[in-house]
Formats: structure tokens, C-alpha cells, sequence
């Protein structure tokens, strides 16, 4: 089994090997080797693994440590004894995406790119931009893996969102969150792979796929334990509906069938988080290992299940989709015989600071634009980690339940904010779905946590400026578009890769932690027989706090290279930093074109070269021209329906090869009435390129406007781009539709 130091030692070989076939074929300057220190940290320790356990669902008052008296928990409360229990932890959101993203990003829902679940119309993906701890820690050499609900789409390999392009080597489980809702699925996903389970074929229940889960995790365990490693561990329990082959534990109890599987889903829970300690200690790495559990909010009412029979939010108000403490409050249990103390900490903690306080017990530098910060110190026994000036909450749901409602007072539905500063907590909502709506129109709620953490009392009337402060500090906490600081390797590569031509692909490494970095270089893998010759140099003896390295290659695909076929290139760029190497690699495909039209054709019958927020005739498993004339959805404007659809939501990004064979792009471009249906509050602009040139913006589209026709000259064209852009600042309700897509080669 390969050791941490081989695995770099490695890595750093490999940009060597880079380098060196450039320099063989042209002109590439060599890439210097980064000497690994003898031990993992530089000082003689061993880096620890992590677990991070999320539960899905999980209240903060499910757990017996946390005042539970009817549902069993017994491994969770020993952890809780014998590590660091936390009071006042937080996600930060009260619904499962948004929570999620902030979880792994270190960025709360005012800046974070997933703000809600897309169900409720939000952007559901994570981008290139986003940073998660497992980059973090797989830059310093640790192994990586995602078991259970990774909870973002598009339900697809290959693209930005998927855990392999997030900084996870491994990958099992269910991508997309609605598909997460299946305890009995057909199949799950590994890496790339849809690997079917035939046993649940049909809606047969023979296969429980959290046990299949918890195998996964385990074996990942056991194939990592001589390196340090990272397991994030997403079970889909307890989360609705509440199915689970055995409830006998609770068979005596007097409850609905909901409850008792509710509950036993729980112990289900305790008993996996029981598997993976014990695994840990019989490959003698509790001392080595620290261990977080956790859930993405607050209790669910969903399927039946009575959450106040089970007092699943113990002292404090509210549910899953409410912003008071019972919504957004979450257990949080910290263990590591010799790398945890044992106590309880009133430290207010939200899961943002997952990712800087993995970062800094690793070794490895982390983003200075987070808003997480270390809990590092206090996990050691120190009291002086970092508190936070204040926590901020942000809630865009459309989904209603009755208990959220009524602790909404009818609002469930109602954008809404919160702040807790101190002991100091204020919610408010707005009546119309719209964040910029003056402050003034929006209802106010004050809280004192010290006093009431029921948040019972709205003291607003009494403490006016203290309610103005918070509300101020709402304001200041949201972006509507956050711009990161680049962190890491990033890749940019054509379009296209025309089989016998060279293109060029530029690289770069960005300093963007907080000390510098020395030793600097980059590196390009390309495929076998395709030709890398550097333009530029690879390496930098420094690259100070927000320095970058900017490094490009003319690269060569072969003459005889497959047509439509997309090929993969990864950059890679290592430094030496204070704590020790590290790596990043940025991987990106670029496609060999499909043969241009011959004949005046609906983009439905096309292939197409990218798509990004595309359904219908660019679905990878749909048609995309497989299909028979007619392919593509009906799309109905104003009450007239016409074939040959392309649907997308803003932002969306669909690329044609036209090979400069055709004349005219003729199309309606709209929000269409299916999604007018849906809410009016949509508006989109839609913007046609040519071989990246701009030839084309509509004016504002929403379902009042109508679609606007398109009529462009696209002679000379070889890349033909449809984009829709977001118009109004909000991505909810922006489904819009381009109909009769045609271009005319004659």
C-alpha cells in the first residue's frame, strides 16, 4: 500500500515526466521537483484522517446527548462523553442544498453559489469556482472520498458540479438530492458510473442502500489506513419517507408506522457512525483520526412523522424550513482520543468553519475568502479559536410544511434572513420574493437567546437599535454575485480541438491562502500522440499572497484523431508551503468536433459539442439527435405550440460545430408558457456567438414579453453558442426555451 510521501513523490514525478515530453518535442521548459519532507507534517506528527459524518435530517434534539429520551443513540452519546459535544453548532441553511454548499465551501448562504434547493427554482450545482475541503486537503496528498448523498446536479458525469471535479477520488452514492429520496434504488452512482442494483429492479425492496453506504465507507477505510485520508459520509437517514427493513427495536411502541421508522432510522444512523469508530479502532487509528458528526438542519414533518412526539427540536423553535434556532441549530459531536478534548463548548459554530478547521489540522493552506473560520484551537483544548462577529442565515423554499408554517406565522413560503450576534438573534421576512425589497417592507423579529432560546418573546419594541444593527448587518452579509479570490489550479481550453491544428491551453496557479508560496510550477497532461510544446515558463521561485503563476502550451492533436470525441487535459501546479508540498490539479475536456451540417437542419437533429443547463434534445441520455424527426420538446408561446424545442435555464451555455458550412440561425427565444405557468417572475436575455463573438442579445425576456424572433447571419461561423443569461438578479423561474432552432446551409 503506497505511503503519503510515495503518493507526492509521485505526483511530483509526474509534472517532471510533463515537462520533460514537452521539452522532447519542442521547446517546454522543465518543471522543478518539490522535495517531500521525511515526515507528514514537517515536525515528526502524522497528519490526522477526518470523518465527517452528515446526517440528513437530524434534529438537535435527537440525539440522547441532546436531551433525547424515546429513540436509542447509545454509540453518538459515548462519542459525545468521550469527545467535545458543541451547544450552539449551526448549518446554514434550514434545507439541504444550501446547507450542503456552505458545508463544503466554507461560504455562508450570503455568498455561497447554491443559496436554495432547486426545487424551489434555485441554482442547484456548484461551479469551477468553488473550493471544497476535500481540494483543500487533496492538494496536501490526502485520500478523498464521498459516500451517500452528495445532494447537487446535474445527475451526470463530467461536469463541474460532480465530486470528481469538487477534489473527491471516490465517489459512491446518489448525486442528485431527489434521487437521494430512494432507499431502495435501481442504482447508484460510482465516480462516473451508473452501477445498477438488479435486486431492486421494479420497485423490488431486497437492497437497503444505506447498508451499501456504510460497506463503501468501510472499505474505503480500510484500503487508506497507512495515508492520511478524508471520508465525508452523507447517510439519507433519517430523511423522509421513513423506510428501513427493521423497526422491531420500536415494535412495542404505540406509534404510526411513520414514527417508528423515523426512529429506527435514527438508531440506524447511530448504529453506522458505532461501525465506523469501531473500524477505526481496529485498525488502530482512533489516535489518528478525528471525527465529526453532524446534520444539514433541522427536523422534518415530512411522510407522516410527528416530530414533537420525539420533542426533535428540544428546547428550541422551529423546523426544517424555518430560520428560528430548531431549523438551523444542529448537533455537533467532535472526537479524537488525543486530538479532541472531552468537554462541551457554548462556542457559537456554524458548519462554514468545516473547512478552515480541516485545513489547519492538515497542514494545508485554505482560501482567505471564506467566512468559517478555525475551530482547530478549541478541538485541542485551547480557548482562543476565533469567534465569529456574527452568523448569517438566508431562506428561499417554496416547499411548505404544516409545523414550519405555523412557526412562520404563514410565511414558509416568504424570503427570509437571519442574524444571531452574540445572544442576539433577529428573523425577518418579505413579502414578496425579492432581496433588494427596502428594508422597511420587510418584518422584523427580535430575539434574546440568553434569556428566551425558545425565541418565544419578540423584543423588538424594546430594543429598536439593537434590531437596526442586526438588520444592517443582514444587508451587509449578502452578495448578489460573490467574486472569489482564485484559489488553486484553473485550466482554460478552446472549444474545439481540430484534429492536425494546434490550439492553446493557458493555466494557472493562484496563491490564495494567507502566506506565501516557493518552489511554484505547472505542468500539462495531455493525451498519448498529441503533441505539448510550452509557450511560456512553468515555474516561479515565489508566488506571494495573491500572486499567480501563468503558464501556456501550443498543443497538437493528431491528424487521425476521433472525430466528437471529447479528450481530457489536467494542469498541474505545486509549490512549497510553510506547513509543507502541495498540489492541485484543474481537468478539463475539450471535444474533437462533430461533422458540420451538409444540409439546412433543426439544432435537434445536431450534435451538440457542450451544453450546460440544457434538457430536451441536449440531454446526454435523451436525444440529442438519436431520436427520430421531431425530437426535441413542444414548446408553447403564447398558446401556439411548435416542435423542434430546446429548453434551459439561465445560466445556460449549448455549443453547435457549423464547421463555417452554414448561413443563417433562425429561432423564437422565450420564456415559454409551461414555465409562465409557473410563476411570472422570470426574466431572462439571450445572447447568440459566433465563434465567441457576440452577434446577438435580446432584449429582456419574460412571460409577459413573449419570445423575440432570431435572425442572424452565421457565414464563417465554426462554433455557434446559444446562451441565456439571468436578468433580474435571481435565478428561480428562469426556464426559457428556444423554438424552431434551424440553421440554413443553403
Amino acid at each position: 500500500m503506497p505511503s503519503r510521501r510515495t503518493f507526492l513523490a509521485a505526483s511530483t514525478a509526474t509534472l517532471g515526466l510533463t515537462a520533460g515530453a514537452a521539452t522532447a518535442a519542442g521547446s517546454a521548459q522543465a518543471v522543478s521537483a518539490v522535495t517531500v519532507p521525511d515526515t507528514a507534517d514537517g515536525s515528526g506528527a502524522r497528519l490526522p484522517n477526518f470523518v465527517v459524518v452528515l446526517a440528513d435530517d437530524l434534529g438537535y434534539g435527537e440525539l440522547g446527548a441532546y436531551g433525547q429520551k424515546l429513540i436509542t443513540t447509545p454509540r453518538l452519546d459515548r462519542l459525545a462523553t468521550e469527545g467535545l459535544r458543541f451547544t450552539d453548532a449551526y448549518s446554514t441553511a434550514a434545507v439541504c442544498a444550501p446547507s450542503r454548499c456552505s458545508l463544503l465551501t466554507g461560504l455562508h448562504t450570503g455568498h455561497a453559489t447554491v443559496r436554495a434547493n432547486p426545487s424551489s427554482g434555485g441554482q442547484g450545482s456548484l461551479t469551477a469556482t468553488d473550493t471544497t475541503f476535500a481540494q483543500v486537503l487533496r492538494a496536501r496528498g490526502y485520500r478523498t472520498a464521498v459516500v451517500g448523498k452528495w445532494g447537487f446536479g446535474p445527475e451526470a458525469a463530467g461536469q463541474d458540479s460532480h465530486p470528481a471535479a469538487r477534489g473527491f477520488e471516490e465517489f459512491h452514492g446518489y448525486i442528485d438530492h431527489t434521487h437521494a429520496h430512494e432507499y431502495y434504488p435501481e442504482y447508484l452512482w460510482h465516480n462516473a458510473v451508473k452501477e445498477p442494483i438488479p435486486a431492486n429492479a421494479g420497485g423490488a425492496k431486497a437492497v437497503y442502500a444505506p447498508d451499501l453506504l456504510a460497506q463503501r465507507a468501510l472499505e474505503f477505510i480500510d484500503a487508506h489506513a497507512a495515508e492520511p485520508f478524508l471520508l465525508l459520509l452523507t447517510p439519507n437517514v433519517p430523511h423522509a419517507p421513513s423506510d428501513i427493513p427493521d423497526t422491531t427495536a420500536y415494535a412495542d411502541r404505540s406509534w404510526t408506522a411513520a414514527n417508528k421508522g423515523h426512529a429506527a432510522q435514527v438508531s440506524y444512523f447511530d448504529s453506522l457512525v458505532g461501525k465506523v469508530v469501531d473500524r477505526l479502532r481496529s485498525l488502530g487509528l482512533e489516535q489518528d483520526t478525528v471525527v465529526l458528526v453532524t446534520s444539514d438542519n433541522g427536523p422534518h414533518e415530512e411522510g407522516g412523522v410527528n416530530p414533537d412526539l420525539f420533542d426533535a427540536n428540544g428546547p428550541l423553535r422551529g423546523y426544517k424550513r424555518n430560520l428560528y434556532e430548531g431549523g438551523v441549530r444542529v448537533p455537533l459531536i467532535a472526537w479524537g482520543p488525543g486530538r479532541v478534548r472531552q468537554g462541551t463548548s457554548d462556542r457559537p459554530t456554524p458548519l462554514t468553519d468545516v473547512l478552515p478547521t480541516l485545513a489547519e489540522l492538515g497542514g494545508a493552506p485554505a482560501p482567505t475568502d471564506v467566512d468559517g473560520l478555525s475551530a482547530a484551537p478549541l478541538l485541542a483544548g485551547s480557548p482562543d479559536s476565533a469567534r465569529h462577529g456574527h452568523l448569517y442565515w438566508f431562506r428561499d423554499e417554496l416547499g411548505v410544511t404544516s409545523r414550519a408554517d405555523a412557526q412562520d406565522n404563514k410565511r414558509a413560503t416568504w424570503l427570509a434572513e437571519a442574524v444571531r450576534r452574540e445572544n442576539w438573534k433577529a428573523v425577518r421576512f418579505a413579502p414578496e420574493r425579492d432581496h433588494n425589497l427596502p428594508d422597511d417592507k420587510w418584518q422584523v423579529e427580535l430575539y434574546d437567546l440568553a434569556a428566551d432560546p425558545g425565541e418565544t418573546r419578540n423584543v423588538l419594541d424594546k430594543n429598536p437599535s439593537k434590531a437596526a444593527e442586526l438588520v444592517a448587518l443582514m444587508r451587509s452579509s449578502w452578495r448578489d454575485t460573490f467574486a472569489r479570490t482564485p484559489f488553486g489550479a484553473r485550466l482554460t481550453l478552446p472549444r474545439l480541438a481540430v484534429p492536425g491544428q494546434a490550439f492553446t491551453v493557458t493555466a494557472t496557479l493562484d496563491n490564495g491562502s494567507a502566506r506565501p508560496w516557493t518552489t511554484a510550477s505547472l505542468g500539462l497532461r495531455a493525451p498519448a500522440g498529441w503533441t505539448v510544446v510550452s509557450t511560456s515558463p512553468t515555474t516561479a521561485q515565489e508566488l506571494a499572497v495573491g500572486a499567480r503563476l501563468t503558464a501556456s502550451w501550443q498543443v497538437t492533436p493528431p491528424a487521425d484523431a476521433a472525430p466528437a470525441t471529447p479528450w481530457k487535459l489536467t494542469a498541474e501546479g505545486s509549490a512549497l508551503t510553510a506547513a509543507g508540498p502541495v498540489r492541485y490539479a484543474a481537468a478539463g475536456t475539450v471535444p474533437t468536433p462533430p461533422p458540420a451540417p451538409t444540409r439546412d437542419s433543426y439544432l435537434s437533429d445536431l450534435t451538440w459539442i457542450s451544453a450546460a443547463n440544457g434538457w430536451g434534445p441536449v440531454e446526454r441520455d435523451a436525444s440529442n439527435g438519436k431520436n427520430a424527426a421531431g425530437d426535441g420538446p413542444l414548446i408553447s408561446f403564447g398558446g401556439t405550440t411548435y416542435p423542434k424545442g430546446l429548453g434551459v435555464h439561465a445560466p445556460s451555455d449549448i455549443a453547435y460545430h457549423l464547421g463555417g458550412a452554414a448561413v443563417r440561425f433562425t429561432s423564437l427565444v422565450g420564456i415559454d408558457d409551461f414555465s409562465a405557468r409557473q410563476s411570472t417572475l422570470g426574466a431572462t436575455r439571450a445572447k447568440v456567438y459566433g465563434d465567441d463573438r457576440l452577434i446577438l442579445t435580446t432584449p429582456t425576456l419574460t412571460a409577459a414579453t413573449g419570445p423575440v424572433p432570431v435572425d442572424v447571419d452565421v457565414r464563417g461561423v465554426r462554433v455557434l453558442r446559444l446562451v441565456v443569461e439571468d436578468a433580474n438578479n435571481r435565478t428561480s423561474f428562469d426556464h426559457t426555451s428556444w423554438a424552431l432552432a434551424r440553421v440554413t446551409v443553403s
